[in-house]
């Protein structure tokens, strides 16, 4: 499987807003800087694992449910690169 710095933003992106929260506030409640949240988001910046964490608690969700729909989001950016 490869690692797709996207797949981790995109996954991010899609889970704050589905519970329609801004960058402003899911970056305030992972104790992150907006600007750091915003270059994951756009797979800019790799996130570490303790950032992952954050972000899942700020999310109200498990690091290992997030980390789960990451692989899925790569699975899923494998599939389309392979067509």
């Amino acid at each position: 499987m490869q690692f797709y710095n996207e797949a981790i933003g995109q996954t991010i992106r899609v889970l704050r807003k589905e519970k329609g929260i801004s960058q402003d506030v899911l970056s305030g409640l992972a104790g992150i800087a907006r600007t750091h949240l915003t270059m994951i988001e756009k797979g800019k910046k790799q996130a570490n694992f303790e950032t992952i964490w954050k972000i899942a608690l700020a999310l109200d969700i498990r690091p290992s449910e997030l980390v789960a729909k990451i692989e899925k989001t790569t699975e899923e950016m494998e599939k389309r690169q392979d067509k």
